[in-house]
Formats: C-alpha cells, structure tokens, sequence
C-alpha cells in the first residue's frame, strides 16, 4: 500500500502542477484580453474622434464647394455682362466714327 500511496501522491503533486500551469496560463491570458480590451476602447475613441473631425471638414468643405459654385456663376454672369459692355462700346464707337465721317462730307462743316 506505501507504493500505491507514493504512486498516488505522485500523480497528486503532477495534478496540482497542471492545475498551477493552467491557473498561470489563465492569469496571463486575462491580462492579455484587458489589454485588447483597452487598445480596443482606446481605438474606438480615436475612430468617434476621427469621425467627428471628417464630419466636421466634410461639412467645411461643402459649405466651401457652394460658395465656389455660386462665385463661378457670378463671375460668369460678369464677365458675360462686361462682353456685353465691350460689344456695346465697340458698336457705339463704329457708330460714331460713321457720324463724324459723315459730318465731314457735309458742306456746312467745310471750312474755307
């Protein structure tokens, strides 16, 4: 019976062993999953962060695009305006210069 009993106690101390190597091995693997834990609360935070910030110059941009499309289209009713301007004026001046030419072919303006 003394070699059963130092068999068994054998086997005890070998089970005691495994369960110490499995209590460590949990040990370890819980701080590992706090930690995973913390890097996953920490990137969430970044990603609401970062998410707000894109918001934020999405809506800075658009607000930017439109006042860019509605200075585009003033530009574009100017400068049509001033093309409009500058036919007029060359119209005008033709229109002049025909006049004085005229006046010039009539005898009153003659001088002698």
């Amino acid at each position: 019976m003394t070699q059963q009993g130092a068999v068994l106690q054998g086997y005890n101390n070998e089970l005691v062993k495994c369960i110490e190597d499995l209590c460590m091995q949990k040990e370890e693997l819980n701080k590992q999953i706090q930690q995973a834990e913390e890097e996953k609360s920490k990137l969430q935070h970044e990603i609401q962060v970062l998410s707000e910030q894109l918001e934020c110059v999405c809506e800075n941009l658009a607000q930017k695009v439109a006042s860019r499309n509605e200075l585009d289209k003033i530009l574009a009713e100017t400068e049509a305006a001033y093309m409009k301007i500058l036919d007029s004026s060359r119209t005008l001046l033709n229109v002049l210069k025909k006049e004085v030419g005229s006046l010039k072919h009539t005898p009153e303006l003659k001088t002698n």
